[in-house]
């Protein structure tokens, strides 16, 4: 095709941020580092682009589908975007952090890409804030990500949040218990994905049973860890529901006022995790605002970890209705210390580059509320 693009024209799922809300997400994401850094969490960057064989190594290759990838001209090496910031920030844990005392506490800010996106998140390019809690199996440490989680979201004002807890391991458990082959386990994970009792029963075999009466167990988590106690599993299996049952009861103490629900056999997007997972919700807002839980930090066997990523652009969506700064048209010529002490007082300074016939009208014209006329503030309405 031989017709020019329109110069405003974007590739699907990226988008051009305008203010004010540009002005608004780096706020946003500076009130989330700062609660994460009240909490002992320290700040990392990790760079955009790393080697493929670092990006997707350990807890990274789940990524794998989702990175875009290209060769070095320098190293003639392939490297990628990241897709997901948690790997990079393992790798640091792993390898130059490596001598730091556990646990080690780490948080970050930052863009990821991804190849595609998803019916409920069609953006590619996504804003993340996290914050990863590395060397402890604890379950305080799990408690300590979701309530940390928590916390940074509520300190922006956010309605209605509540949590969603998951064991990604525990479904894992029972099919080896029951020994089903492969090809079973992966009938019985899309059966589960799409909450098709039916289409469980037809594939489980003789986990149908126990796996039916798992997938019943989802809804409010006091009544859902009821009828996941009343359940006989596995060894195994059992050992992971006590495990979910005192994340619970810990974090109901720590949190009284936090929603919580459990859904025990939710896999999708937790296919890296090792253990107690969560997702965040809020209100009435479309799509999550955050999710994490536990997993493996580093190749091979790796280290404990649990932490969390939230997505700004969630997260922005669910914000109360933003209230801009105040705004003040200074006239060309205005007194510059007049002028900084306006700035300290909060106010925004819009200077005049030129004389304008109305200063009012100038003021209105560049969105200012007010004029700064004869050393006093004058509203324009």
């Amino acid at each position: 095709m031989n017709e020019s693009l329109h110069r405003a024209l974007l590739p699907e799922g990226l988008r051009d941020l305008l203010p004010p809300d540009a002005g608004v997400e780096a706020e946003v994401v500076a009130r989330l580092m700062a609660a994460l850094a009240a909490h002992g969490y320290e700040r990392v960057k990790p760079p955009l682009i790393e080697f493929e064989d670092n990006l997707l190594s350990g807890a990274g290759a789940a990524m794998a589908p989702d990175t875009f990838r290209l060769m070095d001209p320098v190293s003639q090496r392939m490297i990628g975007l990241r897709a997901d910031m948690t790997p990079q920030v393992a790798r640091i844990a792993a390898t130059r952090l490596k001598k730091a005392p556990r646990p080690l506490r780490l948080c970050y800010a930052g863009q990821v890409l991804r190849v595609k996106g998803t019916q409920l998140r069609p953006e590619r390019q996504i804003g993340q804030v996290g914050a990863e809690l590395i060397g402890s199996n604890a379950i305080a440490a799990d408690v300590e990500a979701v309530a940390v989680a928590a916390e940074a979201l509520a300190s922006l004002g956010l309605i209605g949040l509540s949590v969603d807890l998951t064991l990604p391991t525990l479904v894992p458990a029972v099919c080896r218990a029951m020994t089903l082959d492969q090809d079973s386990i992966r009938a019985v994970r899309a059966a589960l994905d799409h909450k098709d009792a039916a289409k469980l029963k037809a594939v489980a075999g003789p986990a149908a049973g126990l796996l039916g009466e798992l997938l019943k167990c989802a809804g409010e988590a006091e009544k859902s860890l009821k009828a996941l106690a009343a359940l006989k599993l596995p060894q195994e299996a059992a050992a992971e529901r006590e495990r979910l049952a005192a994340v619970a009861k810990a974090l109901r103490q720590a949190i009284p006022g936090l929603g919580a629900t459990i859904d025990p056999v939710e896999n999708r997007g937790f296919e890296y995790h090792t253990g107690v997972s969560f997702t965040f919700f809020a209100g009435a807002v479309r799509g999550e605002l955050g999710r994490g839980g536990r997993y493996r930090a580093g190749e091979g066997a790796g280290e404990e970890a649990t932490g969390f990523t939230l997505y700004t652009d969630t997260v922005l969506q669910a914000m109360p209705e933003y209230v801009p700064a105040r705004r003040v048209y200074v006239p060309v010529g205005g007194d510059l210390a007049a002028m900084r002490r306006l700035r300290e007082q909060g106010w925004i300074t819009v200077a005049g580059l030129a004389p304008a016939a109305n200063a009012q009208d100038e003021a209105k014209r560049l969105n200012c509320g007010h004029v700064f006329e004869s050393g006093k503030i004058v509203d324009v309405g």
